[in-house]
């Protein structure tokens, strides 16, 4: 073997063991029929600023029903939210989620934002404060709940991307913490929306059809009590996409009203859905967001 051959292969070994270091073993192995369907959750493979995150710092909150109705049901199982914060720690394993999520509704219809200090909790009252500590290492982070899950047995909280990585265990996937609550400056009523009250289900349902890897994606453009409404600005939308635009109604059994969701889809990897979203936005047509079904 001649040198330079030797020097070739050395240079090819060093930049595949390189690459396959950038590679997180919680990183997709492939990806579903959807645009945003993967099989697995993923990171990013880039270094996150962790001075450009803005801290999170209890404060007053208002709670609505979404995401705090009790008990609900995920996968067969019932799950009962608590009356208050106060009081609550627990140690035990948690999890994060990502990309996988990222742009999706939280369970109390806030944004999915895997970049910054967030998590979600089966039981806590939503939106809510933890102080969460990594056993592991001693690091410790304040994070703001508004979310539902883990819809797993074996873990008490699920962190965003950012606060696994700050707490050091995002290339971990799962670590053992502490989180105990930071219950809000002033006490947090719960006040009746009629809106989020008939969506809130929607984003639990959500939550688990990701989780699941199940279902597609749809954009839902806005939701109406009135079908006359939902129809006319189904009409408004075909001059702006040729995507298939419906509307989906749902009854409320409680109230025996019903939702009518106006949506375009399902999506795919074609679409430049984030331009999509910016023509519906400037025609003052709606905020469309990301749902699966």
């Amino acid at each position: 073997m001649t040198i330079g051959s030797a020097t070739t292969k050395l240079l090819i070994l060093l930049l595949a063991v390189s690459l396959t270091a950038c590679v997180s073993p919680t990183s997709p192995q492939k990806r579903g029929s959807g645009r945003y369907e993967m099989a697995n959750d993923s990171p990013v493979l880039e270094p996150i600023d962790f001075s450009a995150i803005p801290a999170v710092t209890p404060g007053p909150v208002e709670r609505t029903m979404a995401g705090n109705k009790s008990p609900y049901e995920v996968n067969g199982k019932t799950y009962y939210v608590l009356p208050t914060e106060i009081g609550y720690e627990e140690t035990g394993y948690a999890s994060w989620y990502g990309r996988k999520f990222h742009g999706h509704l939280t369970s109390n219809g806030e944004i999915y934002d895997m970049f910054s200090y967030s998590a979600a909790h089966k039981s806590l009252p939503i939106p809510g404060f933890l102080e969460v500590t990594n056993l592991d290492n001693g690091k410790q982070l304040v994070v703001r709940v508004n979310d539902r899950g883990p819809f797993h047995e074996d873990r008490i909280v699920d962190l965003s991307y950012a606060a696994a990585a700050y707490l050091g265990y995002a290339d971990k996937g799962t670590a053992r913490l502490r989180i105990r609550s930071l219950p809000p400056e002033t006490p947090a009523s719960l006040t009746e929306s009629s809106d989020f009250d008939a969506m809130q289900e929607q984003f639990i349902q959500e939550r688990a059809l990701i989780e699941e890897g199940a279902g597609q994606e749809y954009l839902q453009v806005a939701a109406f009590s009135n079908l006359e409404s939902a129809r006319k600005l189904l009409a408004q939308l075909t001059a702006y996409t040729s995507l298939p635009a419906f509307i989906r109604s749902d009854e409320d059994v409680q109230s025996g009203s019903y939702l009518h969701r106006v949506r375009l889809g399902p999506v795919n990897e074609t679409i430049d859905l984030q331009r999509l979203i910016n023509i519906i936005i400037d025609a003052g047509l709606g905020t469309p967001f990301r749902v699966r079904q």
